[in-house]
């Protein structure tokens, strides 16, 4: 069984105003349910765990209602760090997952080809982190913006989600960066620290994270041209 994991709990500090940025509204829509209908269609994933912030849950409650998602199998309570938000959900996974793509919520613009792709490599090589080549270029520079170096971007790649990995693979990896008591930024970093490779999946197309505001006319634009 394959299942995700849609993290929707953020503080979503940078938008500003106390904003909940999941469920602003983008053609119409949350921002949140482009996240859960791309899971909702893609035929590899046969269950979604939606981890929301404590405050948020009828909010959350009524997207799976409203629009449908039957794949949803249980709207669970974030936790202070995204570690923890993805370990409440794992918590939540069916004993018989053996595959599990974390995916950020904020993240509206990914397709059920790349959430396919993740999966294939996970079952392949136990990992499958959706990236994109770094195009521009990277300097390296100190506290006072003084470029120290040059840095050769021809081997750097930006990781995004979903970030998909053997599900024992993972609670094992995630349970250590908890009984160490560190602070990592995603699924690969847990998975690197137990001395596993991580295999990258070519992201093909944009797949942006809303941030801010002022990423938002750009995703509505980028959703706009699917129609």
């Amino acid at each position: 069984m394959v299942t995700a994991i849609v993290l929707a709990a953020g503080r979503s500090s940078r938008m500003g105003g106390g904003i909940n940025k999941q469920f602003l509204e983008l053609l119409g829509k949350p921002l949140l349910y482009y996240s859960l209908a791309a899971f909702e269609s893609c035929a590899g994933v046969e269950t979604v765990v939606l981890v929301r912030h404590p405050d948020c849950a009828k909010q959350a409650q009524e997207i799976v209602r409203q629009f449908g998602f039957r794949k949803v199998a249980a709207i669970v309570d974030g936790g202070a760090e995204r570690q923890n938000s993805v370990w409440n959900g794992l918590t939540w996974c069916s004993p018989v997952t053996e595959i599990v793509a974390v995916h950020d919520g904020a993240r509206p613009l990914v397709t059920s080809t790349l959430i396919e792709a993740t999966i294939q490599s996970a079952r392949a090589k136990g990992t499958g982190i959706a990236a994109t080549k770094v195009r521009d270029t990277i300097k390296e520079a100190d506290e006072d913006r003084s470029v120290l170096r040059t840095v050769d971007r021809t081997k750097l790649w930006a990781v995004q989600t979903p970030q998909t990995v053997q599900f024992s693979l993972l609670r094992e990896a995630y349970a250590k960066v908890l009984a160490d008591g560190i602070v990592v930024t995603d699924e690969a970093v847990a998975v690197e620290r137990l001395g596993h490779s991580v295999c990258l999946v070519e992201t093909p197309f944009l797949n942006l994270k809303v941030t801010t505001s002022n990423d938002l006319a750009t995703v509505e634009a980028l959703l706009r041209q699917r129609l």
